[in-house]
């Protein structure tokens, strides 16, 4: 799926969402449900891996700031 690597935090929510509301559906099969839990997890984990670099670019530029405070 090279199109999760252009999403934004948003949009992975966004499509978890949409994938929750589908999987609880009396009408997805099985077999669907199972694909959109297997699509749910990669989101997440790209979603992990966004929310990490962010973190730690955050603290990236605090220790920055920090620095910044003792000269």
């Amino acid at each position: 799926m090279a199109k999760e690597k252009e999403m934004n935090i948003e949009d992975y929510f966004e499509r978890l969402d949409e994938i929750l509301e589908n999987i609880d559906k009396k009408e997805t099969s099985l077999k669907e449900s199972f694909d959109l839990y297997k699509e749910g997890v990669k989101l997440v984990q790209n979603a992990t891996e966004t929310l990490t670099g962010i973190e730690k670019e955050l603290i990236i530029l605090e220790e920055g700031n920090d620095e910044g405070k003792d000269s």
